[in-house]
């Protein structure tokens, strides 16, 4: 099942009577999603290019550089350098993306065995990383040379930790099984 407006929209239903809400404004929402990445210690334009490319064909949307905020001499950073790059997606590309994630791209991850229920932080929010970025279908058959990582962080508007991992599980988030999380 895909995750849409109204997979969402079932949120009220199923935990309603365990979290005690009221209104159907309460029931916990995605908000945006944020796909961030750094561009590492090569920081020429055409490195910057190619990754910023990549970017847009996964998420479908343009990447918006980071400038470093400050000068650190020992890592060879100058204030306003491009130190990363990131897009939020909201509305229909953020479910577009959320279901290539979920379906498509996570599966295709080496030895894969569920994210793990720590990654939920106390606000609500779920931040997954991922170490090769070939995982997604729109960039798998090119170059593997210039590989990089991907932080996805999905923002909701939960009140707590326990609220965050029953809506991503109600979302069909693959988390890991118990018995597994207990044995490592």
């Amino acid at each position: 099942m895909t995750i849409t407006k109204e997979k969402q929209q079932t949120a009220y239903d199923a935990l309603s009577e365990r979290f005690g809400f009221t209104s159907a404004m309460q029931a916990p929402r995605i908000e945006k999603v944020v796909v961030s990445t750094g561009v590492g210690k090569k920081r020429d334009a055409k490195t910057i290019e190619l990754i910023e490319n990549r970017l847009a064909k996964i998420t479908g949307q343009k990447a918006v550089p980071r400038a470093a905020r400050m000068s650190i001499a020992s890592f060879k950073v100058r204030e306003g350098d491009t130190v990363g790059l990131q897009v939020s997606l909201r509305g229909a590309r953020m479910y577009d993306f959320l279901d290539k994630l979920i379906h498509v791209a996570l599966p295709r991850t080496r030895d894969f065995r569920g994210l793990s229920r720590k990654a939920v932080d106390g606000m609500g929010n779920l931040t997954i990383g991922i170490k090769e970025h070939t995982i997604f279908p729109e960039t798998s058959d090119e170059d593997v040379k210039d590989v990089f990582g991907l932080a996805i962080t999905i923002v909701t508007n939960c009140k707590d930790r326990a609220e965050a991992e029953a809506f991503f599980s109600h979302l069909g988030m693959p988390f890991k099984k118990e018995e597994e999380t207990k044995r490592r």
